[in-house]
């Protein structure tokens, strides 16, 4: 993939590893968000995901010189943050849980009755304990695309894989949480 230079993000990188400080803080304002849910997802813990998404901007703090723009600034700083949640994960040696997103928490519809909501919660619930069954790259795969939005190209720069594995391990990833999930698409309980 090559870099797109008119990727602001980029141009702020560059200008701290010269010397420009708060270019690291507008890169920490516009990211952290961003990095705090992606580890809150996969940790499954607030305050753990606080102390986490803090290493990795250190991380990023202390690669300053060796980053080179080869990608959108966000590719990289993801592949940092997917790389810290794995090395997280085997440290603790526990299943990561998928949570909802620090702010992105749906609302309840107005006027939802009471057996509505609670089907909602139990199918919210499910999904949740599909994904962390799956096995850590497809389950990584599925947050980057499904939460973060990004591409299968982007998806493989950040996990460093091929597009081809990307595609199959997402294609593996639907088909385990089609089974796993079956109940509900045929809409029985």
């Amino acid at each position: 993939m090559s870099p797109d230079f008119t990727d602001p993000d980029i141009e702020l990188m560059l200008r701290f590893q010269k010397g420009e400080e708060r270019c690291f803080e507008e890169l920490v304002n516009k990211h952290t968000r961003g990095v705090l849910n992606l580890v809150y997802r996969y940790l499954g813990d607030a305050s753990r995901a606080e102390d986490v998404s803090q290493d990795i901007f250190v991380k990023v703090y202390r690669a300053r010189m060796k980053y080179e723009p080869k990608a959108k600034f966000s590719t990289w700083l993801y592949r940092i943050a997917v790389n810290h949640c794995l090395n997280e994960i085997r440290a603790r040696k526990s299943q990561p849980s998928l949570a909802a997103p620090i702010n992105d928490m749906l609302e309840e519809p107005e006027g939802e009755n009471p057996d509505a909501r609670l089907s909602r919660a139990e199918l919210q619930q499910a999904v949740k304990a599909a994904i962390d069954a799956l096995p850590e790259n497809q389950r990584m795969a599925v947050i980057l695309a499904r939460y973060e939005d990004m591409s299968y190209d982007e998806i493989a720069e950040t996990m460093g894989m091929s597009l081809e594995a990307v595609k199959s391990v997402l294609f593996r990833a639907k088909e385990n949480l089609k089974l796993a999930l079956s109940k509900y698409a045929r809409g029985s309980s």
